[in-house]
């Protein structure tokens, strides 16, 4: 999952929020020097990515997609899962999703001393063009998938990714929606007091 399902399923707890969005930009070595709250967030984060990588629904939903995407089909359905949760957002919180976004975008630029010196550009660009918000639009997946490309060493297999998840709408949506709650039980112990 991207950035919208981790930050969503931090709850309110602001630690396991910044935690949870520097997993993927920071080394173990990094996560070391971050204060015990901080770090608990980056063990949920990798919680999250491991219980999603072997989850059977998971996996059939990217087997549906591996004969166009080849190997980057977890990638391309990770992408996708924030577009379905925005798709679905009513269904799993009260809170609007623009007011969600400013709340989580407050809480990362006010942590941002704390994390990697190349974020201190790279956030403040991704606060301004919304991207908790932009995924849950066609706009925004093709934004998302033609940065991926220019990272990828085979941009090949991202072109069409969104022609591919639309054919199959209905599916990945139903897929996502019995996958996601398990998910949030999974890192509910994550949420509770020490």
């Amino acid at each position: 999952m991207n950035f919208l399902a981790h930050t969503y399923l931090s709850g309110p707890d602001e630690n396991l929020l910044v935690g949870n969005f520097l997993a993927d930009f920071i080394s173990n070595k990094e996560v070391a020097k971050l204060p015990p709250d901080i770090q608990k967030g980056v063990q949920m984060h990798r919680q999250i990515d491991s219980f999603t990588d072997g989850h059977p629904m998971v996996r059939e939903s990217a087997k549906r997609l591996h004969k166009a995407h080849g190997k980057y089909s977890p990638v391309i359905l990770d992408v996708f899962y924030d577009f379905l949760l925005a798709q679905n957002w009513g269904q799993y919180s009260n809170q609007p999703l623009e007011l969600f976004a400013a709340d989580v975008y407050e809480v990362l630029l006010r942590h941002l001393p704390i994390m990697p010196e190349f974020l201190h550009d790279r956030l403040p660009r991704m606060v301004a063009d919304d991207w908790l918000v932009r995924y849950g639009t066609e706009d925004g997946l093709r934004f998302t998938f033609s940065r991926v490309k220019l990272r990828s060493s085979a941009p090949h297999f991202f072109e069409n990714a969104v022609e591919s998840l639309t054919a199959n709408y209905h599916e990945f949506n139903e897929e996502f929606n019995v996958f996601f709650p398990e998910v949030i039980g999974e890192v509910n112990p994550f949420l509770l007091p020490d």
